[in-house]
């Protein structure tokens, strides 16, 4: 390899780890900002304190009104966070691919941007049924006012045990093994140029959804805008796909989520 490749090579790995770093921290400055959301952020690891329901004149809880515009919030919330979230544990994949000779061909001149593109992509579409799922939770008076957490113990014993259980199931080793072994998973699925760089990004992401999804949904127990969880979350992502007992770890959680599952509903 001539030293006019390698300079390249160096210099592109540079770009894209400035790239990944300014995104991830400018999604996490949106987030301590309260993301556009207009709400109080929390900072704790305990389920949020229900205040009582509102109620109607004839006993039933209220609905709350929604708009095109609302959703569209929401859902830029949720994508920014999961960009925040995820890229720091996906940067090893992303990076792998970027000095990739093959990846900066002239017909494939943009294609490590392509891949990050179909990456976020793939968490845009769980962002979106993220959004929708909170805006109806909203609408039917389930979330805690100003805290956007469901409300009941029941609730939160339900999701922390399907979170809990999926932990300990093949599809999420499986999952997980694809996300833990990026060379693996680029020489398998590798397809030139642009498009193909997109299609790749938007596999990968895909398994990355199929990993971690339910994960981002223990976000509805503690608070979507609870900044403890978020950080903590991250850090079990991260750690899952990045330490060598990553597998452990996934199972280990899932352990705990069913052991906090089982003391709330006892409780």
């Amino acid at each position: 390899m001539t030293r006019g490749v390698e300079a390249a090579l160096r210099r592109h790995r540079l770009i894209a780890i400035a790239a990944l770093a300014i995104l991830s921290l400018l999604g996490w400055a949106w987030l301590i900002t309260g993301a556009g959301m207009g709400m109080d952020l929390l900072v704790s690891l305990s389920p949020p304190s229900p205040p009582a329901p509102a109620m109607g004149m004839g006993g039933e809880m209220q609905m709350s009104n929604w708009s095109v515009g609302h959703l569209a919030m929401v859902f830029s919330m949720w994508w920014v966070m999961m960009v925040a979230m995820m890229l720091p544990s996906a940067a090893p994949t992303i990076l792998l691919f970027a000095i990739n000779p093959a990846s900066r061909l002239p017909a494939s001149k943009h294609a490590t941007a392509c891949f990050l593109a179909g990456y976020l992509l793939a968490w845009a579409g769980f962002s979106l049924l993220a959004a929708v799922l909170q805006v109806y939770l909203e609408m039917a008076g389930y979330l805690v006012p100003g805290q956007t957490a469901i409300e009941g113990r029941w609730y939160w014993a339900a999701i922390l045990a399907f979170a809990g259980i999926y932990q300990l199931t093949p599809l999420k080793s499986a999952c997980l093994s694809h996300c833990r072994n990026p060379a693996s998973f680029l020489s398998r699925h590798y397809r030139p140029g642009a498009g193909g760089a997109l299609r790749m990004g938007v596999f990968h992401g895909s398994f990355c959804v199929g990993c971690c999804w339910l994960l981002m949904l223990l976000l509805f127990v503690f608070g979507v805008m609870n900044l403890a969880w978020i950080a903590l979350l991250t850090l079990l992502v991260a750690g899952e796909k990045l330490l060598p007992f990553g597998h452990l770890l996934a199972k280990a959680s899932g352990a705990g989520f069913l052991a906090a599952a089982i003391l709330i509903a006892v409780g």
